[in-house]
């Protein structure tokens, strides 16, 4: 396989509308952007789809007239200006999600019955048009499926395509296919198994790497049902401390921005906070990202064998800087959990509600478990769940480390975002909401004690400007002269999940797509992807491995750009990526 060079960034043309777009100058707003450090009032010029000007010392008296020049001017007084929100963990497309749409089509035709209304949309299942609406409309401008099953890739991008206005990308599910559990257990070396990652991961389209349940998902196809961080595999002989350890390595030494992105062992299992803390340790110090943490968060003490771990997890993050996470809060209410996890879904398929439930193996490469459910707010448990990942959220002073997920649909849909943020900026509607949960779980748990209330540059941060870093977007997340024009404007209000709810603009790549003079969105679909300089026949040296387990020619997972812009229907883009370690 050739040896990647030093990467540079590159940056395609955008496809704008075919109407030229108008200069757009938003004036005496309140600009926060942490990645330049700007909080206060400023004017933000846009030309085309990029943002070309930021004063700082905007002059009232010389307002530009729209009627005599070629700028829209947006009176942006009393507003807040961010950029366009980011969501790196939502599950939005592939197989997963067609499965879960069929499996709950009763549902999803009660719900549009119920509103009298075909057009109506089951907010836990939305279609992939309005997930793109209802991203949209709180100001949110770029997310992530986090777990692109190769030989399953095509459809997930096809369905992600389909999120118009919205750009998106995907992170490959490495970590229990076979070919990288038997070069684990023969001891091949480390280039060779970076050489692979890379490969995946480019023919994929994706632009990051997560494992799920590492080695646990195959394991279980070997009737194995539970399976720790120390538990040795079946078949190959080797712990998901060694998978971790390796794909930590990989991600790292072939460059990908974002660490290796870990759905760890023994989601949802009471005293699961050992596996998270070892899941930890096997990184060795290498960036990794733990994902949906309050899954991974509990302890088994109490009277219900069941309490929170929010502490520990928060200190071992004190003593380990290589760690990030992302939440994935519990909201309550109706939902349906979709997880690669089919180890765990198997075992949580008696808790559907309604009682249906559907598991799917996926061409040895991964799982998928379907399982409908409804957290309600007087269940002990499920109110745990609720306050361990406001703990989360709370206890980790610095929002560049904790992001905001839901893990869209498994905590709660998408659309509850502006509630959740109002919960983490308002100590008075927080602590109301905490005498509407179960009593004893209230009384469990540390809410009750914790007066912070996230500011708006907080929000910014874990929102915008800390998503684009861990990813490697530096031309998104930020109000940066030369980056995209993603930006979104909000009346300040004291009603935060209002204000968050109902934006007075979005622009998108500068189009105003909400707000006064919107337009639909003309900029076709855009998938970020990694920097990765790997053709498709550097198979050849994987190839038979991969047919030793495989049903199709592992070249078939190539995605070539072409295909992506001209079938699939979305423009790729090559994102910042780090010098590969020689």
């Amino acid at each position: 396989m050739r040896k990647l060079p030093l990467i540079t960034r590159t940056l395609p043309k955008r496809r704008l509308s075919k109407t030229p777009a108008m200069r757009t100058r938003i004036r005496f707003g309140r600009l926060i952007d942490p990645a330049t450090g700007i909080d206060g009032v400023a004017d933000l010029l846009i030309d085309g789809d990029r943002i070309v000007e930021i004063d700082r010392a905007p002059d009232p008296i010389s307002i530009p007239n729209s009627k005599h020049c070629d700028e829209r001017i947006i009176d942006a007084s009393g507003c807040v200006v961010m950029a366009g929100a980011i969501d790196l963990h939502t599950h939005i497309g592939g197989g997963k999600v067609s499965i879960a749409r069929m499996l709950l089509s009763d549902e999803i035709a009660s719900h549009a019955a119920a509103a009298n209304s075909l057009a109506a949309e089951c907010e836990y299942l939305p279609a992939a048009d309005v997930t793109a609406r209802r991203y949209l409309d709180m100001g949110y401008t770029t997310c992530f499926e986090p777990a692109v099953i190769p030989c399953n890739a095509r459809s997930a991008h096809a369905e992600m395509a389909d999120v118009v206005g919205v750009d998106t990308g995907g992170y490959c599910l490495l970590g229990n296919d076979d070919v990288l559990l038997s070069m684990i257990a023969d001891g091949l070396p480390q280039p060779l198994i970076n050489d692979y990652v890379a490969w995946m991961v480019a023919a994929t389209q994706s632009i990051a790497v997560k494992v799920v349940n590492p080695g646990g998902i195959n394991a279980f196809k070997f009737n194995v049902r539970t399976f720790d961080v120390d538990s040795r595999h079946p078949k190959y002989d080797i712990t998901p401390g060694d998978v971790i350890r390796t794909l930590c390595r990989a991600v790292h030494e072939i460059g990908l921005a974002h660490p290796l992105h870990v759905h760890c062992s023994n989601l949802g299992v009471p005293g699961n906070i050992e596996s998270t803390l070892a899941t930890i340790r096997a990184a060795d110090g290498l960036p990794i990202h733990l994902t949906h943490a309050q899954f991974h968060c509990y302890a088994a003490d109490g009277p219900y064998k069941m309490s929170s771990a929010a502490a520990q997890l928060v200190e071992a993050m004190q003593t380990h800087p290589n760690v990030t996470i992302d939440v994935g809060q519990v909201m309550f209410g109706q939902t349906v959990t979709i997880s690669a996890d089919s180890m765990h879904q198997h075992e949580n398929f008696r808790f559907a509600d309604p009682k249906k439930s559907v598991l799917v193996d996926v061409e040895c490469e991964a799982g998928c478990g379907v399982v409908p459910f409804r957290y309600r707010r007087r269940q002990f448990v499920h109110s745990l769940q609720w306050a361990i990942g406001l703990e989360l959220f709370l206890m980790i002073e610095d929002p560049s480390r904790v992001f905001l997920t839901t893990d869209h649909p498994n905590g709660a849909p998408l659309s509850t975002y502006p509630h959740l943020i109002a919960l983490l900026s308002d100590r008075s509607l927080r602590e109301t909401a905490l005498a509407e949960i179960n009593a004893d779980a209230a009384a469990s748990s540390e809410l009750k004690g914790i007066t912070r209330e996230y500011s708006l540059p907080d929000i910014a941060t874990m929102t915008r400007s800390a998503p684009a870093a861990i990813l490697g977007l530096s031309d998104r997340g930020n109000l940066s002269v030369g980056s995209i024009a993603d930006v979104v404007v909000y009346q300040q209000d004291k009603n935060i999940e209002r204000m968050f709810s109902t934006p007075k603009f979005v622009i998108r790549s500068g189009q105003i797509v909400r707000g006064a003079g919107a337009a639909a969105s003309s900029t076709r679909s855009t998938t970020l992807k990694a920097n990765l300089d790997c053709q498709r026949d550097d198979a050849d040296v994987f190839a038979d491995r991969y047919h030793a387990t495989s049903t199709m020619d592992m070249r078939r997972l190539w995605i070539s750009d072409d295909e992506m812009e001209n079938v699939i229907g979305s423009s790729p883009v090559t994102t910042l990526t780090k010098a590969r370690i020689q």
